[in-house]
């Protein structure tokens, strides 16, 4: 920017919205980007609106370093917000609509210019500042709208489902500039997009039903699950049962063995693999089940059969003749299947 950016404070943030069920804790270091996930209804919209001071809180509160912004207007708070859609003033050009928010906040026509310029430099769009919103792609115009957040030097910044109105294409662009937003200040990103979870968190929360379900570094979350949303929203099968010396025997009856066990033997476990990697047979290797479902899914056929779920071809489904209520088995090999306790510890 043209001015030093000052250091940023984290995030501790405790949000209670007793109408809405919701009762949420969350910290968030300066430097660190928290995903936020979970099923329609879980409580994630009602936590960024509180944080943005959109939503007033009765009880709880939002803190950022020494400021407390529980009682703080939303204009006032010094947080950035970049939403599903970008929501650019018609009627200004592209320069205009991101020195808008240095000119609210009292800077001169200049100052705002020149952080105007540079957060659209940031995000790679320096090119468009003369350009009217309405000749934008929806790329272009989500870069813009994050160059915006930028140029206020906002102290949280907010990213609210910020691709998932775009397609495949302008996702990666714009994942690349949400990348250079959040660096250096404390971000909380509400995705259902495993991979922009991926690129962008350093942590992951979970939350179902209004409360925290779990929560870890990306990689603990997303390869170790303990929560059904966070194996289904990693593509994995989270299955629990009984440590084995050489797997898991399950609770819903049979064992799979696993070469990367990490539960003390009869303790309790979890175990997740990923659904392309079972083996479906009628009378062959693995825990017996009945199919109680089958599902097109990317090519592929999806064969659930109670905690036990599969990804096969088409020809092997058709070969099988396979049908709610038939009886398969279904085996992983022992190299795709992880063992571990549910309340950890983790290994690296």
């Amino acid at each position: 920017m043209s001015r030093e950016r000052p250091a940023h404070s984290g995030l501790r943030a405790h949000v209670v919205v007793p109408d809405r069920g919701v009762d949420v804790h969350l910290d968030v270091a300066p430097d660190e980007c928290v995903a936020l996930v979970g099923p329609n209804g879980a409580g994630k919209s009602t936590v960024v609106e509180a944080l943005a001071g959109l939503l007033r809180i009765r009880s709880g509160s939002v803190l950022l370093g020494d400021r407390d912004l529980t009682g703080v207007r939303a204009h006032r708070r010094g947080v950035g917000l970049v939403a599903q859609r970008a929501d650019l003033f018609p009627h200004l050009s592209v320069a205009r609509n991101v020195g808008y928010g240095p000119r609210a906040d009292g800077s001169g026509g200049q100052e705002a210019r020149l952080r105007s310029d540079a957060a659209l430099a940031a995000v790679g769009v320096a090119g468009l500042a003369d350009r009217a919103p309405g000749t934008l792609s929806g790329g272009q115009a989500q870069r813009v709208a994050i160059a915006r957040a930028l140029a206020t030097e906002p102290a949280l910044l907010l990213l609210d489902e910020p691709t998932s109105a775009l397609d495949v294409d302008a996702r990666t662009e714009v994942r690349s500039a949400l990348g250079t937003a959040r660096t250096g200040r404390p971000t909380v990103l509400v995705t259902h997009d495993p991979l922009e979870a991926v690129t962008l968190a350093d942590r992951i929360v979970v939350l179902e039903g209004g409360r925290v379900a779990e929560q870890g570094p990306t990689a603990v979350v997303l390869g170790r699950p303990t929560s059904a949303f966070a194996a289904s929203f990693s593509g994995l099968t989270l299955l629990r049962g009984t440590a084995t010396r050489g797997g898991i025997a399950l609770d819903d009856g049979g064992a799979l063995a696993s070469s990367t066990g990490t539960a003390p033997p009869g303790s309790s476990a979890l175990a997740v693999y990923h659904p392309t990697a079972a083996v479906v047979t009628r009378d062959g290797a693995g825990p017996e089940r009945r199919v109680t479902g089958l599902e097109p899914r990317d090519g592929l056929v999806r064969v659930r059969a109670g905690d036990l779920v599969a990804d096969v071809t088409v020809a092997v489904a058709a070969a099988l003749g396979l049908a709610p209520g038939d009886a398969v088995r279904i085996a992983v090999p022992a190299d795709e299947l992880t063992v571990y306790r549910p309340d950890g510890p983790t290994p690296d």
